[in-house]
């Protein structure tokens, strides 16, 4: 009853693993801090002069810019890393777009290109990794959303549910795929540091560093936890929130992000 949800990975060395996001942000942050404790890692997204200023030149990193909001390179890209490794340990889904907006703000465009990013490349990801993972019984999926999941939170009128839909699809991956051998690792951070949030226009309440946030990761996954949650002092406070009635949880939303 009490052992951990998925396989603790605590030694990186020969880990096999495709970090999609992994120019900028948490994703360039977390791919550097994997590729200094030994793992390799598959580095992808749309910029590759990003993705090889994050490799910095590690012999244990593999380049491969793709779109990841077409299905077609999913696939491609995929055969091009099993074919290099012989197979992957961990694909890691950190791709995101934000952009925050009120209500009335709302575009076409804008949206399907929010739905596309932040939920259209994790199923078009899963549809191409799962038939190996499968097959072998092995492997882990760690999906990155966000605590702005968790509630309403003004300005993420976009963002919000798509990261709520995230979580709910790790939730039902956990489900499904655990009894068939494989790990589901959900990643929910706070607000972190990077040239998506510095578009707020409010404060953040526990800032982290992308550096902060790699690390938080990495030892939620020494601890083969489901949900990796920080930082906690006000992730905590969110999961207190949305237990609150709706009149409360209000209020106090706007007090703790002062607004």
């Amino acid at each position: 009853m009490f052992a951990p949800f998925n396989t603790r990975i605590v030694d990186w060395n020969g880990q096999r693993v495709w970090l999609i996001g992994a120019s900028t942000g948490i994703g360039a942050a977390l791919a550097q801090a994997l590729l200094a404790r030994g793992a390799r890692v598959a580095m992808s997204a749309r910029s590759q002069a990003g993705l090889e200023q994050t490799a910095r030149g590690n012999v244990h990193a593999m380049v491969m810019p793709f779109d990841a909001t077409n299905p077609q390179e999913w696939s491609s890209t995929h055969d091009s890393i099993c074919n290099a490794w012989d197979g992957l340990d961990l694909v890691i889904f950190c791709a995101a777009s934000y952009q925050p907006m009120h209500a009335w703000e709302l575009k076409a465009d804008e949206v399907r290109a929010s739905l596309e990013t932040n939920i259209g490349n994790v199923c078009y990801g899963l549809e191409a990794v799962l038939p190996k993972m499968m097959a072998k019984a092995q492997g882990g999926l760690a999906i990155v959303a966000s605590v702005a999941g968790y509630v309403g939170l003004p300005g993420a009128t976009l963002y919000g549910p798509t990261k709520a839909a995230l979580i709910n699809l790790a939730e039902l991956l956990y489900s499904d795929l655990k009894p068939k051998g494989l790990d589901v690792y959900l990643i929910n951070p706070g607000f972190v540091k990077t040239r998506l949030t510095a578009r707020n226009h409010f404060s953040m309440p526990a800032l982290l560093t992308t550096d902060q946030a790699a690390e938080a990761i990495i030892k939620g996954f020494g601890k083969g936890k489901f949900e990796i949650h920080f930082p906690r002092r006000f992730t905590s406070v969110l999961k207190v929130l949305r237990q609150l009635p709706y009149r409360w949880r209000f209020a106090l939303i706007r007090r703790t992000l002062g607004l």
